[in-house]
């Protein structure tokens, strides 16, 4: 039996520990009782960008904006693929005009620009739109 892995609740935040084979098994929050997967991006605030990116899934965070026409050209493809890499990956989404000291933390200089976090701290990086099949293969090298 494999050690539990922490994830953090879409909802509330709480860190939940979850057995890694129990993950495909519609896992839910202990503090709120919410699916801690519900093939959706979690939206980022300054609030709980720290908790949602410090679990032991990788996280992967499509820094946009709303004025961006890539941006929004490429939001329905990471919805669709939340719920193709779930729950190996969280998918979440920070809005840099909404967060700007995130952005700059991160030294975010174009977007849409995704990143993977794991265990909170930055593994892989890209900038520009993508198609689903290329976004899921860029992913998936990341879990």
């Amino acid at each position: 039996m494999s050690a539990p892995l922490r994830i953090a609740c879409p909802q509330c935040d709480t860190l939940n520990r979850v057995p890694q084979e129990r993950l495909t098994h519609g896992p839910r929050c202990g503090q709120c009782r919410q699916a801690l997967f519900a093939a959706h991006p979690v939206t980022l605030t300054a609030a709980n960008f720290e908790r949602q990116i410090g679990g032991d899934i990788p996280v992967l965070v499509d820094f946009w904006a709303p004025w961006c026409a890539p941006c929004r050209a490429m939001a329905p493809v990471f919805e669709q693929a939340a719920g193709q890499l779930e729950p190996q990956m969280r998918l979440a989404k920070l809005d840099t005009e909404a967060e700007p000291g995130l952005a700059a933390r991160f030294g975010i200089r174009s977007i849409p620009t995704l990143a993977v976090f794991r265990n909170g701290c930055e593994i892989a990086r890209q900038s520009g739109a993508m198609d689903l099949s290329n976004l899921l293969n860029w992913a998936q090298a990341h879990i």
